[in-house]
């Protein structure tokens, strides 16, 4: 439980509703904010701190401890508050799926020091945390199929590709977790587009962020959001089901030897 808060909530004399009436939450999203680890978005954060009368560090010190690129903050925060994700990568295992070598293969390529390489490699993992809530968000993850194929660097052997998809196949097994792949054959399809990430938020409204080379994005227009839930319902109707996902996923495993 986070007791800084807590304790700043009684001396003010607010409760998790009255702070949801004044940050425009629901009344449930306010009270995970009492949880630990759970951290509210940057706007509903300097919010709630200015109404009592603390500093934001006060009440959530691990704000300052967090190891991911500044940029991805606020992501991260949709993301620990998200009832389901949806997610769709072209060329990278899903992030929340991914072991920490094959995190670090794909942090080595950036222009990034070792020491932000080993920073941001374990805000990865770490992240990875809400799938094993006692409530945690559904997450569905659509991949092609050459995710599976190509290699982490030249350096491996097969052995980082094959534990990397053995780990996706134990993430598989969570009862919050659905894995699909699209596979190599498949014509044209919207996912050929980027891939994305659509996140459900306990007040009902949605999120989606957007990776590019440059800049990543994070969208809450009704419209650019509804945009990407069309593509997202094409590019599912592409993907094996379920069982042939897993037997396909372990098919790949195999032939890294």
């Amino acid at each position: 439980m986070n007791h800084g808060l807590i304790a700043a909530m009684t001396e003010a004399g607010e409760t998790a509703e009255s702070l949801a009436a004044q940050t425009g939450v629901d009344p449930k999203t306010a009270q995970r904010w009492v949880s630990r680890g759970r951290i509210p978005r940057p706007v509903a954060r300097s919010r709630v701190a200015a109404i009592l009368g603390k500093d934001v560090k006060d009440l959530w010190p691990d704000v300052l401890k967090r190891r991911e690129p500044s940029w991805f903050r606020q992501w991260v925060d949709v993301e620990r508050e998200a009832l389901g994700l949806r997610w769709f990568e072209l060329a990278w295992v899903p992030g929340l799926l991914q072991t920490e070598a094959y995190a670090r293969a794909t942090l080595e390529m950036e222009s990034l020091t070792l020491e932000e390489v080993d920073a941001f490699a374990l805000a990865r993992i770490e992240r990875q945390s809400i799938l094993h809530r006692s409530r945690p968000p559904l997450l569905v993850a659509v991949m092609d199929e050459a995710v599976l194929r190509r290699p982490a660097n030249a350096k491996d052997d097969g052995t980082l590709m094959r534990a990397q998809c053995a780990h996706i196949l134990a993430c598989a097994e969570l009862s919050c977790v659905r894995v699909h792949v699209v596979p190599l054959g498949t014509p044209m399809h919207p996912g050929l587009g980027g891939p994305f990430i659509m996140a459900e938020l306990p007040d009902g409204t949605r999120a989606a962020h957007i990776d590019a080379q440059v800049r990543a994005q994070i969208i809450d227009d009704r419209e650019e959001v509804a945009t990407l839930e069309g593509r997202w319902s094409r590019i599912v109707g592409e993907a094996l089901p379920r069982a042939q996902s897993l037997n396909l996923i372990r098919e790949a495993a195999a032939s890294w030897t």
